[in-house]
């Protein structure tokens, strides 16, 4: 069957002209040069195990044949020739998957033209547009009404067009607001996602050296090195391996590590896991010709019309991977499981996760042809998918705030416009007993039209569509700023969770200390060496051993290079505890080197790979009589428990009992522990020729070791990680080390740190003891038994990654504390993916973290340093505050223009604001006070305070004073103005003007004042503590100050020359200035509210809740129920006009949960391309306003049942 698939994909993809990259046309042309076509190679790279060893043996001999074809050398790889590079390029492709090209501008201004009340807008300014041309008959206007009154000359009267076109214009000017920040955003994404891209490098050999370059530059015919945690760039064959295991879940959805090997399964493909050792592999297949970029390219193929088809079917689900595109048949067979990007990295123990898979397979070759199957499928897709990450704290309060919003925005705006017909009905027809004539009929339509977009204006104003550009712009900024504090952010609202951060899971090597590993104590020949001994302290036979003992068995990718610049330290490559061992080496003024070339790693008989289970690595070697020898090294008090005699003073093993090693871990390794150094033991065990050992059977060979000596080894702790700890624990935030160390090491280093201190109640586990604490008889986890011990643990050391993932989880299902705590988890590992995956926020690192790690993190650090979490923690708490600050401002605005737009309309039959007055309105306090408000810089000072958590309204009691405060000082003035300006100003009355009239000064001073206020009040917003000097810092923030003053700069222009089509009439001197006064009054009349003690006003609320903790999604139980936001289960109860403000938030959440899923299918594919995938879906996704529209339309409209109620 595999063939037969194999052999589909392969005509659909040459029926496709998808041929290859670089070199699809000239394949004929080329192949003379190399023995072997691109075609040949991608046959063999479709086949696995047997059939693949077969058909190398049948077409081409061997793989070193294919290495003589390919004109590269096993061992010294390509030479490092620009031309003959340029060259395989052109042949066999560049290693680079082209992203799909981004949306145009047009696409995006179209987008945007789809959203419901622009187009309610439109058409009614059309409707505006087409009557204010038509002019009843001369005689007849008396009868139709005071419609034509007061347009004395018949210029204003011409004019009636103007309002229906300006209306048109603004509508334009918010359209193009949008598509440009959108435009704009997608354009960050992509400068993000090549910065992600270029950071990732692959180790090959060109001309006999290993260098690294970028995976871009990775060639046919490249030798690579593999090794554990890389995540393959391209396809190849194995030449040379240790141990190798290969998670290749990501392409066939098999759970279990395949066993590779160079005489079982050589095939090697891009997009999979190294889980354990170490290899040389020949790359075959580069770029859109490798297995996951045929994948890509029939993805590319199948993906337009199905997209679109999809997307009006069924809505898209955070839970569901966006890139469940229906396969071509051929692919289907092929046993591709794209499950949700959260895929649990499994561990090989996990047999019942590995059946789930399975079936999940089954299930997902199943092509989608019914509905009924569609819904099989998907929950068989959040089944196989592991832990689906909640919605970020942020979107949900605030799809909840839009959705209470828009509700009240759309019964206001209908009650207005009920009241203005019903009104003018009544007034019309009975008061003044007219009757309805068929010429006055398009006069009354006019009125009706004119009310109609008072209504609709109401709602514009009233739904805030500034929030979810808010949400971007700020968190946008600071991913971009946080880049300069070494945090590279892949899925945007990790940034935002940061903020709400209440714990920290954190390695201890790399991220707590400096990664620079030095032995500086060691125990050999019976004696304890307090500093590295001299070595004529050393036995010369003892001496000798541990030589080749640490030479040959640490990984030949770890090498000490020279310094940089002259007096510097020497240079650590590779795994920074053998370079440990490595530099006792050279401090024991001897050479590894010359081992090494003595026994190159060619000639390594077998090698034990270290993992986390074995925390041991052990390396046989054949002796020229035959014999064999086994150098050993690993976690001391693990492999002591396997040595049964150790090296005495005179170099001769003599035997070494339970009770010895008791004295030794009593008097050596405990003291040395307890001075915080890791301690390492190195032994070796010699093994007969004949009969040869069955290497296969571990136990039996890694026993009976000989103990040459022990050593500890310093990791000195980062000297800015105290002080970085210290603000962590002020802010409220708890952390915690989880380390695979010693709990002697671990214990002195969390002292060091700060993460304990003397007098605290904590405790340290080791991760058996915590294992045996957590369990029951049974022993399964007991989420009681956690909560007995993580609020106290503060130290959990020897802990294997499962450990870490189970106290992650603990924390975050727990229920102890009133808040659920949000974890952040640090990693670098190919282990700690899981434990990453399941974190609120995963931090990878960018130096020592692998390729899995970063694959599975929220955010990069980019210099692997603790200190870079907390300026996470500033930034994310920034965006939350930037994003109340800007709430605190837009809600004001939006409280008092709609009740002025209400009450207006109902006692003066017309809105003192007009509809064009308004958008300008909408557009400076939507788009620019979000710019404004969410661009403030952090400050220390944001890290005095406790974190929100996650149930905390968005609005606390202090906003909810200063915006009920301004709003009623704002009421009063404009109230005011309206019914008694005519006589403070000694100007003519604005009040009920007839349909066409000339704009009053009377109205343009209430629109001016009201602006002002705004303007003024937006300085006020600055500061939603309850802070009194609201001009702290405000020069720090260029573009706030920019934007307030330009605001001011239109809003003149505006005034004095907007004229009709802004309804504004020129206003004199002291007219401005009265109306600036009122503003200026907004920064005094804040101070008096501050003045106000918010305990004081009992009848305040908050608002804005996250979800109740009925409504937080239980894992096992809410995950496959419960799969609707809760914005769209609100929709479904009655269809809402308003989609606005919501649609535009699904978006921004469509756009922040694509970043979410890079761990999907796209997980499988390497980085670099799960990176071009997210931007394949950010592209389909960028503002999909229609898409989730017509879905809530067809949930509720498709029963028949227009009100939607009985939907659940």
């Amino acid at each position: 069957m595999g063939e037969m698939a194999n052999s589909s994909v392969d005509k659909k993809k040459r029926g496709s002209g998808a041929g290859g990259g670089g070199g699809g046309g000239g394949e004929g042309n080329h192949h003379g040069d190399f023995g072997v076509t691109m075609e040949e190679l991608r046959d063999l790279m479709e086949l696995r195990g047997a059939d693949a060893l077969q058909k190398i043996e049948e077409s081409f001999d061997s793989t070193e044949a294919i290495c003589h074809k390919l004109k590269t050398s096993p061992t010294e790889g390509l030479s490092d020739n620009e031309a003959d590079l340029q060259k395989r390029k052109d042949v066999f492709g560049q290693n680079f998957i082209p992203p799909k090209e981004p949306k145009t501008f047009l696409e995006l201004v179209w987008e945007a033209l789809q959203d419901v009340t622009l187009i309610i807008l439109e058409i009614a300014a059309i409707i505006s547009l087409g009557l204010s041309f038509y002019q009843p008959p001369g005689e007849e206007s008396e009868a139709c009404g005071n419609v034509q009154a007061g347009a004395e000359d018949e210029g204003e009267a011409e004019a009636g067009w103007i309002e229906g076109a300006a209306i048109l214009l603004s509508v334009v000017c918010v359209v193009l607001v949008t598509a440009f920040n959108d435009w704009s955003k997608e354009k960050q994404f992509r400068g993000l996602q090549s910065r992600i891209e270029q950071e990732q490098r692959f180790a090959v050999v060109r001309s006999g050296n290993v260098i690294d370059v970028p995976v871009a530059e990775m060639v046919v015919g490249d030798i690579a090195q593999v090794k554990y945690g890389d995540l393959l760039p391209a396809d190849g064959i194995l030449i040379q391996g240790n141990d190798l295991k290969i998670d290749e879940s990501s392409l066939t959805g098999e759970s279990d590590h395949v066993r590779k090997a160079v005489d079982k399964d050589p095939m090697l493909l891009s997009g999979t896991h190294v889980m354990e050792g170490s290899g040389r592999m020949v790359v075959t297949a580069v770029g859109v010709n490798s297995q996951t970029g045929i994948i890509f390219t029939l993805l590319g193929a199948g993906e337009g019309e199905e997209e679109e088809e999809k997307e009006k079917k069924e809505p898209k689900k955070e839970g569901t991977s966006s890139s469940s595109v229906q396969y071509p048949a051929a692919v289907d067979t092929k046993q591709m499981t794209i499950t949700n990007g959260k895929q649990d990295g499994n561990l090989e123990n996990n047999p019942n996760k590995a059946k789930k898979q399975d079936e999940a397979v089954a299930m997902e070759m199943q092509p989608l042809k019914s509905a009924e199957g569609g819904e099989v499928e998907d929950s068989a897709k959040k089944k196989s998918s592991g832990p689906k990450k909640e919605k970020s704290v942020l979107q949900g309060k605030l799809t909840k705030l839009a959705v209470q919003i828009g509700k009240a925005g759309l019964v206001m705006s209908a009650i207005t416009v009920i009241i203005l017909v019903v009104y003018f009905v009544i007034e019309t027809f009975v008061v003044q007993g007219r009757v309805w004539m068929t010429e006055c009929t398009p006069v009354y339509v006019q009125y009706f039209v004119k009310f109609f977009i008072i209504g609709v204006t109401v709602l514009v104003v009233a739904v805030p569509e500034g929030l979810p550009l808010a949400v971007t712009i700020s968190l946008a900024y600071s991913v971009k700023k946080m880049m300069k504090d070494n945090n590279l952010v892949r899925h945007l609202d990790a940034c935002e969770t940061m903020g709400n951060a209440t714990a920290i899971c954190s390695d201890k090597t790399g991220t707590l200390t400096t990664n620079r590993m030095t032995v500086v104590q060691a125990y050999t020949g019976d004696q304890r060496f307090h500093e590295v001994p001299d070595p004529s302290q050393i036995n010369s036979k003892t001496l000798d051993l541990l030589v080749s003992a640490i030479a040959v068995n640490c990984a030949y990718t770890s090498k000490i290079l020279a310094a940089d610049q002259e007096g510097g330290l020497p240079k650590q490559v590779g795994n920074k505890t053998e370079c440990a061992l490595l530099g006792f080496v050279l401090d024991l003024k001897r050479d590894y080197a010359t081992v090494r070339e003595q026994i190159p790693e060619e000639k390594l008989y077998k090698v034990y790979t270290f993992n986390s289970v074995r925390k041991s690595m052990s390396t046989v070697i054949q002796l020229p009589d035959g014999s064999f020898r086994m150098y050993a090294k690993g976690a001391s008090e693990i492999l002591l428990k396997k040595c049964t005699s150790i090296l005495g003073a005179s170099g001769d093993a003599r035997a070494f009992r339970p009770r010895d090693r008791d004295d030794m871990v009593k008097n050596v390794i405990e003291p040395m522990a307890c001075d915080g150094l890791r301690t390492i033991c190195v032994a070796y065990r010699d093994l007969p020729a004949s009969p040869e050992p069955e290497w296969d059977n571990e136990a039996d060979i890694i026993t009976n070791l000989v103990c040459i000596c022990v050593v500890g080894i310093e990791d000195p702790v980062r000297p800015e990680v105290p002080d970085a700890i210290k603000m962590c624990q002020r802010a409220g935030i708890t952390v915690r080390m989880v380390t695979g160390d010693n709990i002697n090491t671990a214990r002195a280093i969390a002292a060091k740190c700060g993460i304990i201190q003397p007098g605290d109640d904590f405790i340290c586990l080791e991760g058996k003891d915590f294992n045996r604490r957590i369990r029951n008889e049974k022993g399964e986890i007991e989420q009681e038994r956690i909560d007995k011990i993580w609020p106290k643990l503060r130290v959990l050391a020897r802990s294997s990654p499962t450990d870490k993932h189970t106290l992650v989880k603990g924390i975050i299902d727990s229920t102890v504390l009133e808040q659920r705590q949000v974890v952040a988890v640090t990693g670098d590992g190919t282990n700690d993916g899981p434990a990453l995956k399941k974190a609120d926020v995963g931090f990878a690192m960018g130096i020592a973290g692998t390729d899995v790690a970063k694959e599975a993190s929220d955010i990069i650090l980019t210099d692997d340093n603790f200190s870079s979490i907390v300026k996470a923690v500033m930034w994310g708490r920034n965006v939350y505050d930037s994003i109340s600050k800007f709430l605190q401002f837009q809600l004001t605005v939006n409280v008092v223009a709609v009740i002025v737009a209400f009450t207006g309309a109902c006692i003066t039959q017309d809105s003192p604001l007009k509809a064009v007055q308004m958008l300008w309105v909408n557009l400076i306090m939507d788009t620019f006070a979000s710019l404004a408000l969410a661009t403030e810089p952090p400050t220390e000072s944001l890290l005095l305070r406790k974190p929100y958590g996650r149930n905390n309204p968005l609005i606390s009691l202090t906003m909810m004073k200063n915006i009920l405060g301004h709003a009623i000082y704002q009421l009063v003035i404009i109230f005011t103005l309206l019914f008694v300006g005519e006589k403070i100003f000694n100007i003519d009355n604005g009040r009920n003007a007839p349909l066409h009239s000339p704009p009053s000064e009377h109205y343009t001073i209430i629109f001016n004042t009201f602006v002002l206020m705004q303007l003024f009040n937006e300085i006020n917003a600055r500061k939603i503590h309850g802070e009194r000097n609201v001009f702290d810092g405000i020069f720090a923030n260029p573009i706030f100050c920019s934007i307030v003053f330009g605001t001011f700069a239109v809003q003149i222009v505006i005034v004095q020359w907007g004229g009709k089509p802004f309804s504004c009439a020129p206003l004199n001197v002291e007219q401005w200035l009265w109306c600036l006064f009122v503003g200026v009054g907004e920064l005094l009349w804040g101070q008096l509210i501050a003045t106000v003690p918010t305990s004081q006003l009992k009848f305040l609320k908050e608002a804005g809740h996250g979800t109740g903790t009925d409504e937080i999604m239980d894992e096992d139980m809410g995950e496959d129920e419960e799969e609707i936001d809760h914005a769209e289960r609100e929709l479904r109860r009655g269809q809402i006009l308003w989609f606005r403000g919501l649609n535009r938030i699904q978006t921004q959440m469509e756009v922040v949960s694509t970043f979410k899923r890079s761990g999907s299918f796209q997980g499988a594919v390497r980085r670099r391309s799960s990176v071009l995938s997210q931007l394949h879906e950010v592209t389909n996704i960028s503002t999909p306003t229609h898409v989730v529209l017509s879905t809530a339309n067809a949930s509720s409209g498709a029963t028949g049942n227009p009100g939607g109620e009985s939907l659940p």
